[in-house]
């Protein structure tokens, strides 16, 4: 639920504070053994309202890697779901997206703020509630994309739909900052809990 602590502790990975008691492991290392440079270089991180400057849609692909070359910015937006609507914009990589990206749709900004977070090749991406915001067509379209995009790496999808994370290895489920349940989708809904009620709540709302 809203408030429950998922953004804090996605939070204390990238080392935007430090808990008082306890310690957060990367790899089996301590962050604070390592360079904050280093950390949060190796973390590509997409929000739940992505910010995009009043730019070109290349500029703000390269915010994340300013040496990138022209090949690579459309490896990353066909990744992330969005090469065909950039190859249509009037002027491609040019076009100017407006005010934080006001000249496009909500799912397209996302998905441009997805391909910005890859093109660092992060061994961490961190998806902050980033499909709650479009609608479920385009939420489809951008799990399909992050399906190949998440091989290989280790990613933390905080979702408050759970549809959004039926596929993931293990959910933690987070209620007044402390887990009350962890496990995959089947074994959540398999026993009574905050999860199946949940999943029974949004299945009947959608029907």
């Amino acid at each position: 639920p809203t408030g429950s602590g998922k953004s804090v502790l996605i939070s204390l990975l990238a080392r935007l504070y430090d808990p008082p008691p306890g310690t957060v492991f990367v790899d089996g290392v301590d962050v604070r053994q390592l360079r904050l440079s280093t950390l949060r270089g190796a973390i590509g991180f997409v929000p739940q309202e992505p910010f995009l400057f009043h730019d070109s849609v290349r500029a703000n692909l390269l915010w994340a890697k300013p040496d990138a070359n022209e090949a690579e910015l459309w490896i990353v937006l066909q990744a992330a779901a969005a090469k065909e609507f950039v190859t249509r914009l009037p002027l491609g990589l040019d076009t100017v997206v407006g005010d934080r990206g006001v000249r496009l749709s909500g799912g397209e900004r996302q998905r441009i703020s997805i391909a910005r977070a890859l093109l660092i090749d992060p061994r961490i991406l961190i998806l902050d509630d980033a499909t709650a915001s479009v609608d479920m067509r385009t939420e489809f379209q951008i799990q399909e994309a992050l399906k190949e995009v998440m091989r290989g790496r280790t990613t933390f999808i905080i979702a408050q739909r759970i549809s959004t994370i039926t596929h993931a290895d293990q959910i933690v489920v987070l209620d007044h900052g402390a887990i009350v349940q962890r496990g995959t989708h089947e074994g959540l809904l398999a026993s009574p809990g905050y999860y199946r009620d949940t999943y029974d709540m949004q299945l009947r709302d959608r029907d």
